[in-house]
């Protein structure tokens, strides 16, 4: 089953929902990870988790040209709702498990 790592800045609430979906996923809070640096995380996730969700551009130049572990599932709706992100995730579950079989590195939503 496939890992999702969240980000900080996404509501580490956002892991009740991940976990049916992607069990043995985690918020970054969780990991004890909420002050490290992106590239701390990113290296973190290289080795347990399949994907970062996250809102941070930075990621996204990460992920860009890498070879995953992690991939990128990369939320750009800009100031929204944690209801609204929770929506968004639960509309797009399938494409997110569709998207971790994949050999593509970023999903946008």
């Amino acid at each position: 089953m496939s890992k999702i790592l969240i980000d900080n800045n996404l509501s580490v609430n956002l892991i009740i929902l991940l976990e049916k979906d992607f069990p043995g996923s985690k918020h970054v809070y969780q990991l004890g990870l909420h002050t490290a640096s992106d590239s701390e995380i990113w290296e973190f996730a290289q080795k347990g988790f399949d994907a970062i969700l996250s809102k941070g551009k930075d990621f996204y130049y990460k992920a860009v040209g890498s070879i995953p572990p992690p991939k990128l599932i990369w939320i750009t709706t800009g100031n929204c709702s944690n209801k609204e992100i929770i929506t968004l995730l639960q509309s797009k579950t399938a494409l997110i498990k569709k998207f971790l079989k994949t050999d593509q590195n970023i999903l946008t939503l």
